[in-house]
């Protein structure tokens, strides 16, 4: 009995006590913003950012598709970003200006198109540091010659599509990143009641009925076969009774459960985060919540680390249920920039995007209708704008002066929203509500 209230302890809490907790102080911190934040209009096309239409229409696409064995230890060159964590699913836009990076990508593109993206913080040549990224595969490009100074540019668009680490690097003398890498493949955890459920009741598998009015659209289920009287008596956790396990251990290990409260605590923030066009798959779901989640490197990495989706999924509802504001990264300004309530969609990926300045550095966005203690510098600026039909201004943390987005207003009256905040990830700090511990601690990098 010992051993058993042991395990139970150190699997955490019920769920179903930690939801109500955090619904009553949801309701009690910042209700009038989430009322307000629920109210307002979208017009804008927001698939328009996600076309990058600011590298050009003339991009030339590129066919088929690279997959690499998992577990297998491929020679991968690599391309250090500052600042970039490159989650699988995720679009990442480049303009690149070297010599030998542009020689780099065009011999990559005659061959399988397939990349490694690390996060130049944490340098493959580093000795005893353990190294994680995501394959890149190149989806279309361009190269632009300028004769008047000689130089070429690289425009391309690609997209993350497998985890690795790297098992040994080298720099050739051209200056690229080397790798012998090793793809990382995702566990599977098996159905934790496959073992003892009936299996002639598995045709009314359903959640239970008290996420169903919320989750039948978006979930694509048969309302009339959730709803019979049948599926009242069938329970499809009942199999814990007959366990040495209550049940509220194993809807901890529910991908699918996990994934409807996810989609729950997302809903809560703002009814503008597409939640109805997220991945239908845990594993896909895991990494369109981890790409949008305004983490850190460090906590991202973390996650990216993880060879379990329901482990993903688990720490991503931890840090959702928990996430507050955005405050500014500086240590010594901790300034509160934005609330988490403010944040919305003006792209089809989510409220997090990731785009590229014409100096070529790459930028993660978090959209937010508000944001508190900028001051902007410049006048706006029509010229490679990220989102067609605005205008972006630079904005700066009026306590430390470090940049942190930008102000884009519209340049069409009809256009809703007539303004918002464009904020970088990377100059940003998530803060977290102080009581429980996360379920995500520093990497071991």
């Amino acid at each position: 009995m010992e051993d058993e209230r042991l395990v139970i302890s150190l699997l955490g809490r019920r769920d179903e006590d930690s939801d109500s907790s955090d619904a009553v102080k949801d309701d009690m911190v910042d209700k009038s913003d989430k009322e307000k934040g629920k109210n307002r209009d979208i017009s804008y096309d927001i698939s328009l950012p996600s076309q990058h239409t600011y590298l050009g229409d003339d991009l030339e696409e590129l066919t088929g598709r690279t997959l690499l064995d998992d577990n297998s230890c491929p020679n991968l060159p690599l391309l250090p970003l500052p600042g970039i964590v490159l989650v699988p699913g995720q679009t990442i836009p480049l303009q690149l200006f070297e010599p030998s990076a542009i020689s780099m990508v065009k011999r990559i593109i005659e061959k399988d198109h397939t990349l490694g993206i690390i996060n130049s913080r944490y340098q493959a040549l580093s000795p005893g540091v353990v190294c994680v990224g995501t394959t890149a595969e190149i989806r279309s490009y361009r190269e632009e010659a300028d004769e008047n100074i000689g130089l070429s540019t690289l425009r391309l668009k690609a997209e993350g599509r497998q985890r690795f680490e790297i098992l040994e690097a080298r720099r050739q003398i051209d200056g690229v990143v080397m790798a012998k890498v090793r793809i990382l493949p995702e566990i599977m955890v098996d159905d934790p009641g496959g073992g003892i459920r009936l299996s002639c009741l598995d045709r009314f598998r359903t959640l239970p009925l008290s996420t169903m009015d919320t989750n039948t659209r978006s979930s694509g289920l048969d309302s009339d076969r959730f709803n019979s009287p049948l599926r009242r008596k069938y329970d499809r956790f009942d199999f814990a009774n007959y366990t040495r396990w209550p049940r509220w251990v194993y809807h901890q290990y529910d991908a699918m459960l996990i994934v409807q409260r996810i989609i729950q605590e997302l809903q809560k923030w703002n009814c503008f985060i597409p939640t109805d066009r997220t991945p239908r798959t845990p594993l896909d779901f895991s990494y369109w919540v981890a790409s949008n989640l305004p983490l850190d490197d460090n906590k991202r990495l973390c996650l990216l680390g993880l060879n379990n989706a329901i482990q993903r999924l688990r720490c991503e509802l931890s840090m959702l249920k928990r996430y507050r504001t955005l405050c500014c990264r500086n240590t010594m300004c901790n300034m509160d920039i934005a609330n988490r309530y403010d944040t919305f969609s003006m792209s089809l990926e989510g409220p997090q995007g990731t785009y590229v300045n014409p100096s070529g550095y790459v930028h993660e966005i978090i959209t937010t209708y508000k944001a508190r203690g900028l001051s902007l510098f410049g006048s706006p600026s029509t010229e490679q704008s990220w989102f067609p039909g605005y205008a972006w201004t630079a904005a700066s943390c009026s306590g430390c002066d470090n940049h942190v987005g930008w102000k884009f207003t519209t340049t069409n009256c009809k256009l809703e929203p007539q303004q918002f905040w464009g904020l970088c990830r990377a100059s940003l700090r998530p803060a977290f509500s102080s009581d429980g511990k996360d379920e995500l601690w520093e990497p071991n990098i």
